[in-house]
């Protein structure tokens, strides 16, 4: 009753083999021809610094000579009003008053602008390509998908014979980066023949913008 371990070794061997064997017989790497490829292109908002020139005026400058000339022109019109004691406090608020009139005198003179650049940030609209629009044949027939990438003129393909599919699963599933299709031999809906995009699969020029 008692089995030797060799013999106990054999048929798990035999199981792993045949299930090697049968994923084997699941998928097979292949590739499909591209017959076109349309870039899918969107608006988005791109932050730029966006600048101009703006003429900015600018009063005239004093030089002080103005107060100066005034102060004194003040100071000594109040020493010869004032009398007495009275006369201190003329000359000061001559001093005071003509320093004030006279930088304002000065300050009336011609003003004069100049250019200044001011920038802000803006968001502007640009057209960027987001996915691509694949058109591509394999086994005679024609299938379509979107990819984020341009696959070139040829994609890669993982085919699954249709009695190992599921029931419930699609006829074929685009990747989220340039990895294989699923294509089900047999199961999958050939491309419109009637597709704009339709070329002669006979032809040897390769063309991804055939229209």
């Amino acid at each position: 009753m008692n089995s030797s371990p060799r013999s106990l070794l054999i048929p798990v061997l035999t199981g792993v083999m045949a299930l090697a064997g049968a994923s084997a017989a699941q998928a097979q790497d292949e590739r499909g021809r591209v017959l076109s490829s349309t870039p899918v292109i969107q608006q988005v908002a791109v932050p730029q610094q966006v600048c101009q020139n703006v003429t900015v005026r600018e009063p005239a400058r004093t030089s002080g000579a103005g107060a100066i000339m005034g102060a004194i022109a003040g100071g000594a019109m109040g020493n010869a009003i004032g009398d007495g004691n009275g006369r201190a406090a003329a000359t000061a608020i001559g001093l005071f008053g003509g320093a004030i009139l006279g930088n304002k005198i000065e300050g009336k003179g011609q003003s004069h602008t100049r250019t200044v650049q001011e920038c802000s940030t803006q968001n502007v609209m640009e057209n960027q390509v987001v996915a691509y629009n694949v058109v591509y044949e394999y086994a005679g027939r024609r299938y379509t998908t979107q990819m984020p990438q341009d696959p070139g003129r040829w994609v890669p393909v993982s085919v699954m014979p249709v009695g190992a599919a599921p029931a419930y699963g699609p006829s074929y599933r685009p990747q989220a980066s340039s990895a294989p299709e699923v294509v089900r031999i047999g199961g999958q809906r050939p491309y419109r023949h009637d597709n704009r995009h339709w070329r002669d699969r006979d032809d040897e020029q390769w063309d991804r913008y055939y229209r």
